[in-house]
């Protein structure tokens, strides 16, 4: 197929060079999902309850009615989760980026603040946490303009990074054509951000992951201990940090990474990384915008 549309080759055997700031060896990069009060909800206008990601692995969606214990796990993330993660991360002054869903923010002004007065990195998760594979482009669209709206409406600026997350087949070509955003984030497609060409409007994608992921807790043949995942991120990074030259990317939930239990392994990941003096632990902002000068969309298409 001559016009096939998906790049098999990528970069191949000769990535290009990184160039990390300071003579960085790997680029380390932390994302809190905050998404509690977006879900799933007749509360919302939804059809069902919640079934995605939390502790009752395998649940149902209940049509027509509340579900309170789903309710109950997701508001552990607002109410108790994402205060643990922000203390981790800020008592050791390493930078976060949260992935938001605009209606969550919208939900929990006080969260917003602390987020701000840690000097977080803030982008868009979209408008609502819910899967968009079947949803029809008009109202893709729509909740992506409202996404950045109540963005920009609760948080004072527009947002500078994307994950929707469980997108659509149209979603990068919207993203693209709406969002003059610096990077999109919904690909896992490599270890370090590359360039999609596919639209009038090139795209930086900067991949995001979902094995070094805490919602490996919560899925079948996941993490069953907080020990399973210190070693799983432990692994991948050594891995990385040998090869030098790329990216890891660690995604962490407030209602489950938040958890006491999960919070330790978080917190020993960190102190391990942070006792390495050749990691560049950043925003994906500013991993973004290093990458756009080191290889712009002009002089490196593939």
């Amino acid at each position: 197929m001559s016009d096939y549309p998906r790049d098999l080759r990528g970069y191949g055997a000769t990535p290009p060079a990184a160039n990390w700031p300071e003579g960085a060896r790997t680029a380390v990069q932390f994302v809190i999902n905050y998404e509690e009060g977006a879900e799933n909800c007749v509360l919302h206008g939804d059809p069902a309850s919640e079934a995605f990601l939390s502790e009752m692995i395998g649940a149902l969606p209940i049509e027509g009615q509340r579900h309170m214990n789903m309710e109950s796990l997701y508001e552990y993330g607002s109410r108790a989760g994402f205060w643990r993660l922000q203390r981790l991360f800020s008592e050791r002054n390493v930078p976060v980026t949260v992935f938001a869903v605009a209606m969550a923010l919208e939900r929990n002004p006080d969260v917003v603040a602390a987020m701000q007065d840690a000097n977080w990195e803030i982008a868009s998760h979209g408008y609502r946490w819910i899967d968009y594979q079947f949803v029809d482009e008009a109202t893709e669209r729509e909740h992506l303009q409202k996404a950045l709206q109540i963005h920009a409406r609760v948080t004072g600026e527009r947002p500078s990074g994307w994950y929707l997350g469980r997108c659509s087949p149209r979603s990068h070509r919207i993203a693209a054509e709406l969002g003059e955003f610096v990077y999109n984030s919904d690909t896992y497609a490599d270890d370090l951000p590359y360039w999609d060409y596919r639209f009038d409007t090139p795209q930086l994608m900067v991949p995001y992951t979902l094995d070094a992921n805490d919602m490996r807790f919560a899925t079948p043949q996941g993490f069953n201990s907080g020990q399973q995942f210190f070693e799983y991120l432990q692994d991948s990074f050594d891995v990385l940090h040998a090869e030098g030259g790329r990216m890891m990317s660690i995604g962490l939930h407030c209602r489950l990474a938040g958890r006491p239990g999960r919070a330790a392994a978080v917190m020993k990941f960190l102190d391990y990384v942070m006792a390495h003096d050749d990691v560049w632990l950043a925003t994906r902002l500013a991993i973004a915008s290093h990458w756009r000068k080191q290889h712009s969309a002009e002089g490196h298409g593939l």
